[in-house]
């Protein structure tokens, strides 16, 4: 699991306690948007693996602005756009991720590939990129640019309530919804602590575009930044425990693109039971990254 800072996952600026919900959304997706641009020139006109990761950020944390915010925006019409750019925003990220997930294999997951495999995967590679900027540069994703273009332009006529008030409550939500999935955190299973890691990474980008409602004089800056940074901690742990799960289906991959000539199953077999190593590691870290979060105020709260 990459554990590097996202490089999109920063605070809008200018929003405020007193912004309206349904103006912040628009201005955090503008941000998105920019980053979405950025990355996916990287991805277009070099094989840098930064472009995939950024891009697949970039549309995550759209995805995540547009569910938190989706009962602020006013009008019928507005609330379509805003289903279908979510809908288009994973598809998107959804035809990026094997090239991203394919890289986290080769980079992070396991060590010492042999030639004869990293061969085979250098291949599928080039399919998983070219599969990425077939999609971000074809008329589907014009499209969806265009809307999202008009979207972030638009402005509500009747757009009102505060940040603070409108999110005060949704971060209790999914902070309790957090707590609720980690009981009995040692025996949860694969499919659980993948649940887990979802309402964690939730509940990460909600306190990241919020914090800005509790700036005002009687909030401290350092409890939020603990905060974040513990969630950014605990989803880091859950995705490391997840890389075993998707490692299998990039050797899956790897053992079906391989020729006739290339003799890979005994080095996957090898690099499976790599993949699969330190899982008594794993588990521990997820318990320290717990207990931080457990520890970690909620800076929402006075």
């Amino acid at each position: 699991m990459d554990q590097t800072l996202e490089i999109g996952a920063r605070q809008a600026g200018g929003l405020a306690p007193d912004t309206p919900p349904d103006i912040a959304l628009r201005q955090i997706v503008a941000e998105c948007h920019a980053d979405l641009l950025k990355f996916r020139t990287v991805v277009l006109l070099s094989r840098r693996s930064v472009g995939t990761h950024q891009t697949r950020v970039a549309l995550r944390r759209m995805r995540a602005a547009f569910g938190l915010f989706r009962d602020a925006v006013e009008g019928t019409s507005d609330r379509r756009r805003v289903r279908a750019l979510a809908a288009e925003a994973k598809w998107l990220a959804g035809e990026c991720a094997p090239a991203r997930d394919l890289e986290v294999f080769l980079s992070e997951t396991v060590s010492d590939v042999p030639p004869v495999v990293r061969r085979v995967a250098n291949r599928v590679a080039r399919a998983h990129l070219e599969r990425a900027r077939s999609a971000l540069s074809g008329a589907r994703f014009t499209a969806f640019d265009r809307e999202l273009s008009a979207f972030i332009q638009a402005r509500p006529a009747t757009a009102g309530g505060r940040l603070d008030a409108f999110g005060q409550p949704l971060l209790e939500q999914h902070h309790a919804k957090v707590e609720r999935r980690a009981r009995k955190l040692d025996s949860l299973d694969g499919d659980r602590l993948h649940r887990l890691r979802i309402a964690i990474k939730k509940l990460r980008y909600a306190a990241s575009f919020l914090q800005p409602a509790f700036a005002s004089p009687a909030f401290a800056p350092g409890p939020a930044n603990a905060y974040i940074k513990a969630t950014v901690r605990l989803q880091g742990a859950l995705g490391a425990l997840n890389d075993r799960a998707v490692a299998a289906h990039m050797m899956a991959d790897i053992a079906v693109a391989a020729r006739p000539t290339e003799d890979v199953a005994k080095p996957l077999r090898n690099l499976a039971k790599q993949a699969a190593s330190g899982e008594k590691r794993r588990r521990r870290k997820l318990q320290r990254a717990w207990k931080r979060f457990r520890e970690a105020g909620r800076f929402w709260r006075v």
